[in-house]
């Protein structure tokens, strides 16, 4: 149907009959995003509660399938100009550098930064990209897709954090 997503989770991989995806599949996900665990008092009332996947058919809807299809339409509509293109691009060849990661990422992965950064771009009610919202999405569009190169001593969100640290703002 349209519009289609799909949410997945992530057993740590150390778990047993957890497999790590193939590349080619971690590409194809636009974002990873580490929610951690709940506080003391959220636990809690995981803990009290009905259960969770029976909440599910109780939960109101927030957009319709046409609202969200709009909102989708509208994102597309945020401008990047060449400057900021530029500069995605230099954070993608950064990642190609061999400095940072073992692998760089792929076309794939510039359109999904580019497009994530337009939706962050939305959601601050502009109609044009700024670098910081590249910077605010980059860690979670990329990291699943990257590998820290041997000696960075930090996993892969701090490495694109100390990535964008040193790639020069356009």
């Amino acid at each position: 149907p349209t519009p289609f997503f799909v949410i997945a989770t992530q057993n740590p991989q150390d778990q047993l009959g957890t497999f790590a995806l193939p590349e080619s599949q971690l590409d194809r996900f636009l974002m990873r995003i580490s929610l951690g665990y709940p506080d003391r008092a959220a636990e809690r009332q995981l803990l009290a509660g009905i259960d969770r996947r029976e909440m599910l058919a109780t939960l109101p809807a927030l957009l319709t399938p046409g609202e969200l299809t709009a909102l989708q339409q509208r994102v597309q509509q945020v401008h990047a100009a060449e400057p900021l293109l530029n500069y995605v691009q230099d954070l993608i060849a950064a990642t190609r550098s061999g400095r940072w990661f073992l692998q760089g990422l792929s076309p794939r992965a510039g359109i999904a930064v580019l497009r994530a950064a337009k939706a962050q771009a939305l959601l601050a009610n502009r109609h044009y990209v700024a670098p910081d919202d590249v910077q605010a999405v980059l860690p979670q569009t990329v990291a699943h897709r990257l590998t820290p190169v041997g000696d960075a001593g930090r996993g892969a969100v701090e490495q694109v954090r100390a990535m964008i640290a040193a790639v020069p703002l356009p």
